[in-house]
């Protein structure tokens, strides 16, 4: 209190994990003080899913059909270019 980085609110996230779609309360801060470690910034999915992208799109199934995969098992909706996105984290590990 009293320390002009008071009273700044909430916003709230949503993230994609393997459990479905959940949404995190994460406090303003005005003096950019406050690091959340739990989840990187700007990240919208855990690595979990996309982990399970590249093992699936390493076996040679496709983008569409990935997208439709995590969309049925998780509930976490993956347009193909997300997919293709995500996949090409593999080519340096390759």
């Amino acid at each position: 209190w009293n320390t002009g980085n008071s009273r700044n609110g909430a916003y709230f996230r949503k993230i994609d994990t393997q459990f479905g779609s959940i949404e995190v309360q994460v406090p303003r801060d005005r003096n950019g003080m406050f690091h959340q470690h739990t989840l990187p910034d700007y990240k919208q999915h855990t690595d979990l899913l996309e982990d399970m992208v590249i093992k699936l799109y390493s076996k040679g199934v496709t983008t569409r059909e990935i997208a439709n995969l995590i969309g049925k098992m998780y509930g976490s909706h993956y347009s193909p270019a997300q997919v293709s996105n995500i996949s090409k984290q593999m080519i340096p590990k390759v």
